[in-house]
């Protein structure tokens, strides 16, 4: 299987997460623009242009040869399972490691943040799944990566606000 790294995805990676992150800077920070870490911004946009610019499309190809769009309802909650199971506690456990890590907040890096991780997919694998559900089996291939990313931009305004409330 071919990898699947675009340009296309490369630039509505890196612009969809940094500005869903930095949309949750702003909630988080009461919509204050001189506390933006404008470093954490490039850094998530880093972080979207690269690294899930190639992992997540390359797992959505991955389900789609694995679990074919086949019409039957089975394979349909299959991909969704399998989609949202991708975005696990250790996927946001990982994400919030990374924006410490381009936030210099290394003081908050510890164990605690597999915790947070935890709660937050559990609490949103209903929403997690309904939306994985029309990604994986509504929207087109040339379109989900994209699709996903929003998705996930929205998440991550929920992953920053759940190191807050978790």
């Amino acid at each position: 299987m071919a990898f699947e790294y675009k340009l296309s995805n490369i630039v509505s990676g890196g612009l969809i997460y940094s500005a869903g992150d930095t949309i949750a800077v702003l909630i988080t920070n009461g919509f204050d623009f001189g506390d933006l870490n404008y470093v954490r911004v490039l850094g998530v946009f880093m972080i979207g242009a690269t690294l899930y610019a190639l992992e997540i499309p390359n797992f959505f190809n991955w389900i789609d040869k694995k679990v074919p769009q086949n019409g039957s309802k089975k394979n349909d909650m299959l991909r969704a399972a399998c989609a949202t199971l991708f975005f696990n506690p250790l996927w946001i456990a990982r994400h919030i490691l990374l924006i410490q890590l381009v936030s210099g907040n290394y003081s908050t890096i510890g164990w605690s943040i597999l915790m947070t991780g935890l709660i937050s997919f559990v609490v949103n694998i209903p929403v997690a799944f309904v939306a994985n559900y029309w990604i994986q089996n509504k929207v087109s291939v040339k379109n989900r990566f994209v699709v996903s990313a929003v998705f996930s931009g929205i998440m991550a305004i929920y992953y920053s606000l759940s190191e807050t409330w978790y």
